[in-house]
């Protein structure tokens, strides 16, 4: 067994950041034509990758991450947040889904509030899976819901039915979980009735949480296809300026509140807590093919398909392709990056606060905070995160 990746200066610090684990399942039944994760159907994969075997093969990683972390001297410390993603998990058997958290918690123990999360699509779970989970000790699904609108979906090649949303959740409260539902806007041919049918229905659905993100279209994907051969347009930035402001006013209006750009909660304790962690540049060990880590400014990921992973966690070594440990000055330029987006504001320092004003004056930051050196964005300012943050670390 390797120690791997991990520099001593990964210990610095660390009784004061939060400890998270991701575990990625790259399993999809359909590939989606905007998708660029790191995701495979059976038949991309062929020989040599088992879906059935892929939990005994992760829980593998994962021991061989508590022992590297054991090896450089890290303090033990409880897992707070756990996040299967993907892909989709609960192609899994709930079964394996439990199997990963117990050994999870065997590795390094779990706070008595951990937040234990798993992504779902609306097809790939039942009832009696929602409530074994539950029973496992997971507290949280997100469904990826993206529309309501069926037109939609079948651009976006989702399978599910939209008609199934309304089941699952029923199901999910049923086991006692809280429910985040994921919107994507901006598909093309989505118009702006469409995606306040999309709103309306997910308001009606009264979920904890709820995700809205702009359709990004990658080049390598086969959405990206459609549009470079002219068969789909690209989406418009003023189209999904015009659907995020309506999305952040209908949300608000209902009650839910923003505590990062894209993300809204009915209340504090429904925000999702792995996903703060990761703008707060906590550490977290991300587990399976194509996973991210990040231990006190030192990251690394792994190698992407799943059968050279599972090849490298077979013969006992973590399977890192590439690492890197950050800067002083990137760990900075990080910082303002990623907390930026968070509505609770960021510190700016007194190096930055001189750049505030002009900030103030283009109404991409509230004077009120910024009076006090905080970086607060308006809704502007979170339609052009962008702008403040290179102001900030340019």
């Amino acid at each position: 067994m390797s120690a791997g990746p991990l520099p001593g200066s990964v210990v610095d610090g660390s009784a004061e950041r939060d400890f998270g684990v991701y575990l990625h399942v790259p399993f999809c039944s359909v590939r989606c034509g905007y998708c660029d994760f790191n995701t495979y159907t059976a038949t991309e994969l062929g020989g040599g990758a088992s879906q059935a075997n892929y939990a005994t093969t992760a829980i593998g990683e994962i021991e061989l991450a508590a022992s590297a972390m054991r090896e450089v001297g890290l303090p033990q410390r409880n897992v707070s947040t756990v996040f299967l993603g993907g892909g989709t998990p609960t192609l899994l058997p709930a079964a394996d889904l439990t199997r990963l958290l117990d050994a999870v918690g065997q590795a390094w123990g779990l706070t008595d509030d951990a937040e234990v999360t798993t992504e779902a699509n609306p097809d790939s779970v039942t009832a009696a899976d929602l409530a074994e989970l539950a029973g496992a000790g997971f507290t949280r699904v997100s469904f990826g819901m993206q529309s309501a609108v069926p037109s939609v979906l079948h651009t976006l090649e989702r399978t599910h039915d939209p008609r199934r949303i309304p089941d699952v959740v029923t199901w999910a409260r049923d086991a006692g979980l809280r429910v985040s539902l994921d919107l994507i806007y901006g598909t093309p041919g989505e118009t702006l009735d469409h995606w306040r049918t999309s709103l309306d229905t997910v308001l009606a659905l009264e979920p904890d949480h709820v995700s809205a993100y702009a359709l990004t279209v990658e080049p390598g994907t086969k959405m990206g296809a459609q549009v470079r051969r002219g068969l789909l347009p690209m989406p418009d930035p003023d189209d999904e300026a015009t659907k995020y402001e309506i999305a952040a006013a209908a949300l608000a209006d209902a009650g839910y509140d923003w505590y990062e750009i894209s993300n809204f909660a009915r209340t504090p304790a429904d925000r999702c807590r792995h996903n703060i962690a990761y703008w707060r540049s906590h550490d977290w060990w991300g587990v399976g093919p194509g996973a991210h880590s990040h231990l006190g400014g030192h990251r690394w990921w792994n190698v992407k398909h799943p059968r050279p992973y599972a090849e490298q966690v077979d013969a006992g070594r973590l399977p890192v392709a590439e690492s890197e440990t950050l800067t002083q000055g990137q760990r900075e330029d990080e910082r303002i990056l990623l907390g930026v987006r968070l509505a609770d504001g960021l510190d700016v320092g007194a190096d930055l606060r001189g750049r505030l004003p002009t900030l103030v004056g283009d109404g991409l930051i509230e004077a009120e905070p910024a009076a006090a050196g905080r970086a607060v964005l308006t809704l502007r300012g979170r339609l052009l995160a962008d702008t403040v943050v290179r102001a900030l670390t340019v």
